[in-house]
């Protein structure tokens, strides 16, 4: 089978956790650049990264990178790629992507050069003048980066963060990689106890549950790559088979979640369902200023309110306070809280032991790790 690149888009900051995972992958000329990863693999290796990593956004293929600085450059860099490998006479093959920092700037310009270019080479292979567009969806992408071009097409199709168990949210959801991130970075193993004070329409619960039970994040949805003719189906059935065999149903991993609203915990619980971990997890409505331990060992992970006007930070200011007198900051009793508030420490009362610069959705954060 072909050795195919790969490239996995993730948040900024969780570069090295997606690298670990790809690693566990199996996958090989594992590369780690800003928001990032790239590795080789075949087919198995397309569909296993699409089924079990937690905070890839996409699996793209890479057809191909080359540096273009006019759009002549660009034309002959993209006409050069073997898009009949993948593409065939009938597929829908649209573009799109980005350019930052480069001469050729104007997104719209560089999708018409590039549709031309992939048209212009799949005309000369196939020998056809009109391509009809309807069978399988090849989403090319491009980005365009100091000039350097890289021509991908996507395998994910809705991105990887679409797991398939939140069909609806509270106001202010965290995305479900950047909290599958967190929760690796909050070592949460098959015998933990978690609890999110804060729990929302509960992704760190399931994240934590899914990361505990080893439970591959795309089980329950669909890839584009699934309608690709060249991908066996029993490929798929047989990685599906083997995700499912990795389940750690014996572990003991045990959540609780608190919410002082009640159709917010109801979601929470919904969501859990779909997921297929509700039995793994308990709410109840409850103010954080009545937080309490519910066993001896236990790791807090949450996001609590931000506040965006004056009044609404005053109140989020007096949350972290609150925060600060009814949580251990101990071995035992680790807390992971994720804020953009850059007074965070001052008002939670103490130091974080360890701190990570991670972005929510635009929203520049500080993951504050207390567990010493």
């Amino acid at each position: 089978m072909e050795n195919l690149k790969f490239t996995c888009p993730c948040h900024f900051g969780l570069e090295g956790i997606l690298s670990n995972e790809v690693k566990r992958l199996g996958a090989e000329n594992i590369v780690t650049t800003d928001g990032r990863v790239s590795f080789t693999g075949d087919y198995t290796t397309l569909i296993r990264a699409n089924l079990s990593l937690r905070t890839a956004e996409r699996v793209l293929i890479v057809l191909g990178e080359f540096k273009a600085t006019t759009f002549d450059e660009l034309f002959e860099g993209v006409k050069a790629l073997p898009f009949e490998k993948f593409i065939g006479k009938k597929d829908a093959f649209p573009v799109k992507g980005h350019s930052i920092n480069s001469k050729l700037y104007s997104i719209p310009d560089c999708q018409s050069i590039i549709k031309k270019a992939a048209v212009n080479r799949l005309k000369e292979k196939y020998h056809i003048e009109w391509f009809e567009e309807t069978g399988a969806l090849f989403q090319i992408q491009f980005s365009i980066h100091k000039d350097n071009v890289a021509i991908m097409i996507d395998s994910s199709g809705v991105g990887l963060h679409k797991r398939g168990y939140r069909r609806k949210s509270n106001i202010a959801p965290i995305k479900e990689t950047l909290a599958a991130g967190i929760v690796d970075l909050a070592r949460v193993r098959p015998n933990s106890t978690v609890c999110d004070p804060f729990c929302g329409s509960g992704t760190f619960m399931i994240e934590a549950a899914y990361r505990a039970l080893n439970i591959a994040p795309g089980l329950k949805r669909r890839f584009i790559a699934q309608d690709w003719q060249f991908i066996p189906e029993q490929l798929w059935q047989d990685e599906r088979q083997r995700a499912l065999s990795l389940i750690r149903r014996d572990a003991k991993f045990k959540c609780y979640g608190y919410d002082i609203d009640g159709d917010t915990l109801e979601l929470s619980m919904a969501n859990a369902k779909k997921a297929g971990v509700a039995s793994r997890i308990r709410v109840e409505n409850r103010d954080i200023k009545d937080f309490t331990y519910n066993e001896d060992q236990m790791i807090v992970i949450c996001n609590p309110p931000y506040g965006e006007r004056m009044l609404e930070i005053k109140e989020a200011e007096g949350i972290y306070s609150t925060m600060g007198k009814v949580f251990d900051k101990t071995p035992e009793r680790s807390a992971y809280v994720i804020s953009p508030h850059e007074g965070f420490e001052n008002i939670f009362g103490k130091k974080a032991d360890r701190r990570r610069k991670l972005y929510n959705g635009m929203i520049k954060c500080q993951l504050y790790m207390y567990f010493k």
